[in-house]
């Protein structure tokens, strides 16, 4: 099949494409902090020369407890990524978790992220593709990577080819994530380019019972493997203080470690290409 390429707004996604960045906070903490975090991802991918989407969920539907921080919903969370693409003119992504947000949603954002326990949602995946804006679809950690397949053909059943097909774990035994690097090359013939999620895959669902843990010291090591199996795209959530932030923290990157580690991404992909 055809290697496809994927356009994100105005960032192109794809085989022989540069090496793309997907990262933000976890969740919009406010509109200050959103702002601040996109600026800066902006500025720090600007100096790596990486093509950069900016992420952050207006709403975290499936946090741990019930009295976890989710954001600030639909419409508010909507008003501050649209202001965040339009004054910075970065691509930007989030979350949809039901069938009725994704035309609303679609207004806003240049692409539809379907979160990894919802990913064989067939209304959602269509009523996602219907927008015509570019579908991420996140790999439930129950699956095989043969079976997003089908979930392609979904969201194909549209006449939407703007599709990205994300790794990030596969569950082993209670509150444990393991990567098996196959996955990247069993999604990408679907022709679809493939996204590797480096800071979920270090999560430790519910490890902390009312909350999810993780060891941020992972995230560079299993990216520099996902790299070099030739993802197309990194998913990173950033913050300027994980131990700060209202969801994931403890897997998450720190904002002054990302250069280095997009520099090292960089290297990798070139010797790759090289070879």
């Amino acid at each position: 099949m055809k290697d496809k390429i994927v356009n994100v707004g105005k960032v192109r996604v794809g085989k022989g494409l540069p090496l793309v960045l997907i990262a933000g906070p976890c969740v919009i903490e406010s509109a200050e902090s959103a702002m601040r975090h996109a600026g800066r991802l902006k500025e720090i991918t600007g100096r790596a020369g990486v093509p950069f989407v900016f992420k952050a969920s207006y709403d975290k539907a499936n946090r741990s407890s019930l009295k976890s921080y989710r954001g600030p919903g639909l419409e508010e969370g909507l008003r501050i990524l649209k202001e965040i693409r339009d004054s910075l003119e970065v691509p930007v992504l989030s979350d949809v978790h039901t069938p009725g947000e994704a035309a609303r949603a679609g207004e806003a954002l240049d692409a539809l992220q379907i979160p990894a326990f919802l990913c064989r949602q067939t209304d959602l995946l269509v009523e996602a593709a219907k927008t015509k804006k570019a579908v991420n679809v996140k790999k439930g950690q129950f699956m095989s990577p043969a079976e997003m397949g089908n979930v392609v053909e979904k969201i194909e059943s549209e006449g939407n080819t703007d599709i990205l097909l994300t790794e990030r774990g596969t569950t082993f035994g209670y509150n444990m994530l393991v990567n098996d690097f196959r996955s990247l090359v069993i999604m990408g013939r679907t022709g679809y380019p493939v996204v590797y999620d480096a800071t979920h895959s270090v999560q430790m669902p519910g490890g902390l019972g009312s909350s999810s843990g993780g060891d941020s010291s992972f995230v560079l090591p299993l990216s520099k493997a996902a790299v070099a199996a030739g993802c197309d795209a990194l998913f990173v959530e950033a913050h300027e203080d994980p131990s700060k932030a209202l969801s994931d923290g403890p897997n998450m990157l720190k904002m002054d470690d990302l250069e280095g580690f997009l520099m090292q991404m960089k290297s990798i992909e070139e010797a790759v290409r090289k070879s």
